[in-house]
């Protein structure tokens, strides 16, 4: 199992760092990249807390080194192939990844004061963005080489045969369904906001101070720096937002222009070929209880007809607003307990199967919705077997196969691109 380690060392230790603004001490180099003594140090630290590891083992710091180089050929060959990722793939992926920090790290707000940088820098920020790049490419080019790998039954039958031992048992899994609905806030609320921001629009406008007004009434992460999102490439904000913020002069000020964050005043301070250097003030739509409670009185309607008898997953087709789930009837697919999300846990595992849940608030990202779950089916804690569990066994195989042809690829990237250690 000793490449399955390498393969998961490798997907580990590409984690979102710091901006490095001092001279750091060069620990390898790979083609024309270099690993510096901070990262290696924050992927050890990283790869240890989330394993719960002795961060101070040399062996361990040895393994993230060399996990990193790996890393580094497979980007240099990537380069050499001309793989490529647009802008906007980079943007979802940072969108994403920022996103799942905040909901590590508890809040947006410790999520800002580890990093020292607001959020929507963050997304911003050209290391950032970069590192977000160079990981898409080491995974595109790695997903080419192994889109064609199939396992065979024997292949199966044979990993099974060979490695039943160290499997660990299958947990405890829930098959769930949902329907998500988020409030809308009515006309008035809409109208009254964007009276407000059209209003400091108009005074900013008249002579007002853009970055003195953001501090006072933007509730974005940027309003202690005035508003101030530095520079951005086409594929860094929402639809919306990019569309007015790229078709302004310089020093021009937008009108409101509402995205899925609320209104928002958009000054042009600077154009540099592709990149545009804009601040903003964000005033966000507020919900009032009237809203959320028409959320929960149509999602009670919904499930007074379910447990009635109409199918969950037809009225999941209508109803929900999850796009990533609505078009196959909510389906959450399997998820263990330690992979289920605390907002329904107590629920979900004290649940029988058929049992849909009373409407619950749910939290992603800066968004709120209201949403309940069905219980399609409870599978025991059991030892892995092939009868029960072929399909996961097929994919521990395929994994362990990719694996392994990996590594000999990277063996093979060792011998043809320049790479050195500088310990």
């Amino acid at each position: 199992m000793r490449n399955m380690f390498y393969l998961l060392l490798f997907l580990a230790a590409t984690p979102f760092i710091t901006a490095q603004t001092t001279l750091d001490k060069i620990v390898a180099v790979v083609d024309r990249e270099i690993i510096t003594a901070s990262d290696l140090n924050f992927s050890v630290q990283q790869i240890a807390l989330q394993n719960k590891m002795d961060p101070t083992s040399k062996e361990l710091r040895d393994r993230v080194l060399e996990g990193m180089i790996n890393e580094k050929l497979v980007l240099a060959q990537a380069v050499e192939d001309s793989v490529t990722v647009t802008e906007e793939e980079v943007g979802e992926r940072l969108e994403q990844q920022v996103n799942r920090l905040v909901y590590q790290a508890g809040s947006q707000e410790k999520l800002e004061e580890l990093y020292g940088m607001n959020v929507n820098r963050m997304k911003r920020d050209f290391q950032f963005r970069e590192l977000i790049r160079k990981q898409m490419l080491v995974q595109k080019i790695q997903q080419q080489r192994q889109a064609s790998t199939t396992v065979s039954r024997r292949e199966v039958e044979d990993f099974f045969t060979t490695y039943k031992d160290s499997i660990p048992k299958v947990p405890e899994e829930f098959e769930l369904s949902h329907i998500y609905i988020a409030p809308k806030a009515d006309s008035t609320a809409l109208n009254k906001i964007y009276t407000k921001a059209l209003a400091i629009a108009e005074s900013i406008k008249a002579g007002g101070i853009f970055a003195d007004f953001a501090k006072r009434y933007s509730s974005d992460g940027s309003a202690s720096l005035g508003g101030d999102l530095g520079f951005a490439r086409r594929g860094s904000f929402v639809k919306e937002f990019e569309e007015v913020a790229f078709s302004l002069d310089q020093g021009q000020i937008s009108k409101p222009v509402k995205t899925q964050f609320g209104y928002h005043i958009i000054q042009m301070v600077e154009r540099r070929g592709d990149a545009v250097h804009t601040r903003h003030i964000l005033f966000p739509i507020e919900m009032s209880k009237a809203n959320d409670d028409s959320v929960v009185a149509l999602l009670q309607q919904i499930r007074t007809r379910a447990v009635a008898g109409e199918s969950f997953g037809v009225l999941a087709r209508k109803y929900s607003e999850d796009n990533d789930t609505k078009d196959i009837g909510g389906d959450l697919g399997k998820a263990a307990t330690d992979q289920l999300d605390p907002s329904y846990l107590d629920f979900v595992t004290s649940a029988k199967a058929g049992a849909i849940s009373e409407p619950r608030k749910i939290t992603v990202g800066n968004k709120y919705g209201y949403h309940i779950i069905l219980v399609r089916s409870v599978s025991p804690e059991h030892m892995i077997n092939l009868q029960d569990d072929y399909k996961r066994l097929e994919q521990l195989a395929l994994q362990f196969k990719m694996t392994n042809n990996y590594q000999a690829w990277v063996d093979k990237l060792r011998k043809t691109i320049y790479w050195e250690k500088k310990l």
